[in-house]
């Protein structure tokens, strides 16, 4: 009889992470490697990989690094050729890249609002394609969405908020797409306020304030507690799971 423990394991899987230089990516490459997968590290920031490679491989597994800037669609492609020559299968990806901007809309340029949605949207869409291609039944896209996606913030940000939830739409489009005749599972994470280099500029009692009047749990949410969620929706104790959106966000979005 299997054991239930035994269904969130990833032994032997390999799992692409975007944007896992650092914050809550390079937390989910750690996660995702301490439940048994080799991981591909990807990022802008490739100098920034290397720690986090070696946490990786301290947890038994192997790492590549990957340069990649998510909004070129050439790179992802690159991505996900480097993953198969490496391990020679994708599994898992998660679309963590992303970049959060708070400017008024009536003063906010053309080209900050399409930086945000190039690389959170259309980022996200083109690494999906490129591991798609290559992703064999069972495997999972899970895509880090926001709270944002879902409510309001407490600051001006129209291309944050339109990009995140543009990701949900995406999520439930591709689920539907490839879900069935593919076999891989499409899902997003909606976070809610993490301690991250999101939220590192932000007045600390300003932030705080809001989070406790709109969630009821009224604090900042820890990084094991986002992985465990990112652990759960790649491995195949989700396996009845596509297309949804978990709001990892303290009760904010049911407030």
């Amino acid at each position: 009889m299997t054991n239930v423990l035994d269904l969130f394991r990833l032994d032997d899987r390999v799992a692409v992470v975007t944007g896992a230089s650092s914050g809550l990516g390079a937390g989910f490459a750690r996660a995702l490697a301490q439940a048994g997968a080799d991981v591909v590290l990807a990022a802008r920031r490739v100098d920034r990989l290397d720690g986090v490679a070696d946490d990786v491989r301290s947890a038994g597994r192997r790492a590549l690094t990957v340069a990649t800037d998510v909004s070129h669609p050439e790179q992802c492609t690159a991505m996900a050729k480097a993953a198969i020559a490496e391990f020679g299968r994708v599994d898992i990806l998660v679309n963590n890249a992303g970049i959060g901007t708070a400017v008024p809309a009536l003063r906010e340029r053309p080209d900050e609002f399409r930086q945000v949605i190039d690389v959170n949207l259309n980022g996200a869409y083109w690494a999906a394609q490129a591991c798609a291609r290559v992703m064999q039944p069972g495997s999972s896209i899970v895509n880090i969405s926001s709270v944002l996606g879902l409510v309001k913030s407490y600051v001006p940000q129209a291309a944050y908020a339109a990009s995140k939830a543009g990701l949900i739409g995406l999520t439930r489009d591709l689920s539907q797409q490839w879900s069935g005749r593919k076999g891989i599972r499409v899902n997003a994470i909606a976070p809610g306020y993490f301690a991250s280099e999101m939220t590192a500029d932000v007045p600390k009692e300003e932030l705080m304030t809001f989070i406790g009047n709109t969630s009821p749990l009224g604090r900042l949410g820890e990084q094991r507690e986002l992985d465990a969620a990112v652990v759960f929706l790649a491995s195949p104790g989700a396996s009845f799971i596509t297309g949804t959106t978990l709001a990892v966000d303290g009760g904010m979005s049911g407030h």
